[in-house]
């Protein structure tokens, strides 16, 4: 039997709520998004190029969120020492290459681990928090939650141009 990906739930984001529970609402809307944008296909699936040049791929996609992830959430605002999933000096775009030898079944995985390990980070943690950012400027976590929403955002539309290519597959 030939593995899919998993379909996945999407909550819809309040219209009424706190700032925070919107924010996690929003930021959990968009990780959910990216992931079904994935449901049903198949691991060759996920690692079809959008349109050559690129090399973007939904596979691709997920390995880089996963990697925002840790490295906004745990790695930069939580100070953790923690070693990246894809990156490496000598390659820096590890997230988005080498995906024809990728385990989509494990890199979707990591990226729900991610989630679930970054929630756990972010448990109880004020939104005005700061931290030292890699440029040396104060970053609150109101910005990084801000600034993953709208990665998540950006990368959506381009998981929708790829999953329309792969399957004809259209919508939200």
């Amino acid at each position: 039997m030939t593995w899919t990906a998993p379909d996945v739930d999407r909550d819809r984001a309040p219209v009424v709520a706190d700032e925070r529970a919107m924010l996690d609402a929003w930021l959990d809307f968009h990780r959910q998004t990216l992931l079904r944008k994935c449901t049903g296909l198949t691991a060759e699936q996920l690692r079809t190029a959008s349109v050559e040049p690129s090399n973007m791929t939904l596979l691709g996609l997920v390995r880089h969120s996963a990697e925002n992830e840790r490295w906004w959430f745990r790695q930069q605002f939580a100070g953790l020492d923690l070693p990246y999933h894809y990156y490496t000096e000598e390659q820096r775009d590890r997230d988005f290459e080498d995906v024809t030898a990728a385990d989509p079944k494990a890199d979707l995985a990591t990226l729900r681990e991610e989630i679930e390990l970054v929630r756990q980070t972010v448990a109880g943690r004020s939104l005005d928090e700061t931290f030292v950012g890699p440029k040396g400027r104060d970053i609150s976590l109101r910005w990084v939650y801000v600034h993953m929403i709208e990665e998540y955002a950006r990368h959506n539309g381009h998981a929708d141009l790829i999953r329309e290519r792969i399957d004809g597959t259209t919508g939200e």
